[in-house]
């Protein structure tokens, strides 16, 4: 099943780690063709290492393993990417992706250099994925004051909200400039993400449902 990939001539190629629910890059290691099927046969990802110069599983020391969802490979064939489900923290220095830092940014240059606050800048991609990670530590932390821990406790005021949000899209959409539409439709997601952590529903179950109604 690897014909079409094109390994060095060391016998290794890229593989890019990817969150098959967020689409957040998490890492990028090196596979072999044997470290390959050891993924696809027990379903998480194994790695060659280049210093070690042997195959190990990812995760095989924090517990962190990488679940594979799917592989794909690129248009030449000389790059994978492995969707998967992370069980933690992908980074061996405990952040979530290996691209913590931004290029020229106040890092440190140094191998497993902090990270700054504010750093890396936010990027669209990543703010549903985000907003589920904090909505879930919410629920798990349920810190005093919080909003959020106020509309997971009351089911009746979720949907409330859900409906009076939606009602003010509709009405921004009719009548208020474009940026309007976007923060009422921001304050709609909000909600509606909340509602579905009230039911532990992931976003990827909403996502998947949409996948399947296309064409």
């Amino acid at each position: 099943m690897f014909e079409q990939v094109k390994f060095d001539e060391r016998g290794l190629v890229p593989c890019v780690a990817q969150d098959f629910a967020s689409g957040e890059v998490l890492t990028l290691a090196y596979a072999t063709e044997e470290s390959l099927r050891l993924t696809v046969e027990t379903g998480e990802v194994h790695f060659y290492s280049r210093s070690r110069e042997e195959i190990w599983r990812k995760g095989e020391t924090s517990g962190n393993v990488l679940r594979l969802k799917q592989l794909r490979v690129d248009c030449d064939g000389d790059a994978v990417v492995a969707l998967v489900d992370p069980s933690g923290s992908a980074c061996h220095t405990g952040e979530r992706s290996c691209f913590y830092r931004e290029l020229g940014g106040s890092a440190g240059s140094e191998p497993d250099a902090a990270r700054v606050p504010g750093e890396p800048a936010p990027v669209s991609h990543e703010a549903l994925a985000v907003l589920q990670r904090t909505l879930r530590s919410r629920a798990e932390e349920r810190p005093e004051g919080s909003y959020t821990v106020k509309l997971l406790q009351d089911p009746k005021l979720i949907g409330e909200k859900v409906e009076e949000e939606a009602e003010e899209v509709v009405r921004a959409a009719r009548e208020e400039s474009d940026e309007r539409v976007a923060e009422e439709a921001a304050d709609l997601l909000y909600h509606l993400s909340v509602l579905l952590a009230s039911r532990k529903v992931p976003q990827s179950a909403v996502m998947e449902v949409l996948n399947g109604r296309r064409g």
